[in-house]
């Protein structure tokens, strides 16, 4: 069982504690530890989640990339803001970000998504993401397509997109015995953060 968690053994900022701990779960092995719950609502309240990829993280916030005209995308858009939620089973932690969005800019978006490979480029470009479709065939038939029709350089479509949640509160969760587990959060305080514990 891992040592209990005490305030002493955690970064003043969180974007440092998060650093720490994600390259934790890096060198721990875990796949996709970047993986992470994304959750959004409508402006109605109604919520719905999903799992994403972390692409980057900063003083800006935590990045993601998506069609722009998913449900995700739209819940965004309508009601600009989302929490995460990074689960490391092997490591006994998980990590929530709550906060605003903002839109990840173009330049950002076209050098994220020529980094993927070409059969992710042309999946991307092929896929009306959460829209109705009739069959896998049509996809596989419109990757083809796309494949055939652009040889060279794959283009990125203007549906394709990014956002960054910027956090307003971090709660990073360590297992402990007993389900004594120990809770901390960070809130804005005086231009830094406050840190407090929680109950399990």
């Amino acid at each position: 069982m891992t040592a209990p968690l005490q305030a002493g053994d955690l970064a003043a900022d969180p974007l440092s504690q998060f650093q720490r701990w994600f390259e934790d779960a890096q060198g721990a092995g875990i796949a996709l530890p970047e993986a992470v719950a994304l959750a959004t609502a409508t402006p109605e309240g109604l919520p719905s989640a999903r799992m994403v990829l972390l692409k980057a993280f900063d003083e800006r916030g935590f990045a993601f990339f998506t069609n722009l005209e998913s449900r995700k995308a739209r819940e965004l858009d309508a009601n600009p803001r989302a929490a995460l939620l990074f689960h490391w089973k092997e490591l006994n932690r998980q990590v929530r970000v709550e906060g605003a969005i903002t839109a990840v800019n173009r330049p950002e978006v076209e050098e994220h998504a020529r980094k993927r490979s070409r059969e992710s480029q042309l999946s991307a470009l092929a896929s009306p993401q959460s829209h109705p479709i009739d069959d896998r065939e049509i996809l596989e038939r419109l990757v083809a397509e796309l494949d055939r029709r652009h040889a060279g350089e794959v283009p990125v479509p203007e549906s394709w997109g990014g956002y960054r949640v910027v956090p307003s509160a971090y709660e990073f969760w360590q297992s402990g015995e007993h389900r004594l587990h120990d809770r901390f959060r960070y809130l804005p305080a005086d231009g830094g953060w406050a840190i407090e514990r929680l109950a399990p």
